[in-house]
């Protein structure tokens, strides 16, 4: 009849959106949730966050940068990281510094302007203001086995190995003092560490831990959760919007 609108039902289908719709709507939230509590749960197992207070690691890490240093052994560091750990007889505090040799490594500061170990000159273009040479010489120095030689990279400030090199340990720290390694700074959003390649010809680096892969997860969790749903009130939307038009045709007729 003329002026009458007429609802057409398709088959499985129950409110905007549809039977389907619905559960794929579900089953995106139900997924983006283990996938965005996942995510943050792996991170805390993996991952510690320190505040620093210094800004002996300026400017890699500035004074009152939040970081996130995943939790590692000891026996894992390897030249170049930027570690977290604790000496009481350096500090009470955890301390964040770079690691430039390993025990059996000899270390010395500074040949053309650069920090020399085992007889290679380091590039260090993380440092602060210039070249190793402008903060002072450092003698030659043979580490321990399982220990480490540690330096900030504003070493101009920085109370770190060549503070303490008439300690009995010579201004070294055990490597079990290590609490974890820095993976990038968090707040400000600087973003991961840039992987320091001046020490790649004494042996591998360290690889970058999981932290990306964390991050994707929680990301793609969030998206599923909104995405999921919006879908409901999008849909009704969509359907009321559909109602208007329709009736409005049949109006017309």
């Amino acid at each position: 009849m003329s002026g009458q609108s007429t609802t057409r039902t398709v088959p499985g289908s129950r409110g905007p959106g549809g039977r389907t719709g619905q559960r794929l709507s579900g089953l995106a939230v139900a997924l983006g949730l283990v996938m965005f509590l996942g995510g943050f749960a792996w991170g805390a197992v993996l991952y510690r966050p320190y505040t620093v207070p210094t800004p002996s690691m300026a400017p890699t890490v500035g004074a009152g940068d939040r970081v996130l240093a995943e939790r590692i052994d000891g026996d894992d560091v390897r030249r170049g990281d930027v570690v977290v750990f604790t000496d009481t007889t350096w500090s009470d505090l955890p301390m964040v510094k770079r690691v430039v040799a390993v025990g059996g490594d000899t270390v010395s500061c500074c040949r053309d302007g650069k920090l020399e170990v085992n007889g290679e000159a380091i590039d260090e273009p993380y440092l602060s203001g210039g070249t190793a040479a402008e903060f002072g010489a450092i003698p030659e120095v043979t580490v321990p086995e399982g220990r480490l030689f540690l330096l900030g990279d504003e070493r101009s400030g920085s109370l770190d190995s060549t503070a303490h090199l008439t300690d009995a340990a010579g201004g070294t720290v055990s490597r079990g003092a290590v609490q974890g390694r820095v993976d990038a700074v968090v707040w400000p959003m600087n973003g991961m560490l840039e992987a320091p390649t001046g020490f790649e010809r004494l042996g591998a680096l360290s690889s970058p831990g999981p932290l990306r892969t964390v991050v994707a997860l929680v990301v793609a969790g969030a998206v599923l959760i909104l995405g999921g749903a919006a879908y409901g009130p999008v849909a009704k939307r969509a359907a009321a919007s559909g109602t208007r038009a329709d009736a409005g045709t049949a109006d017309a007729r």
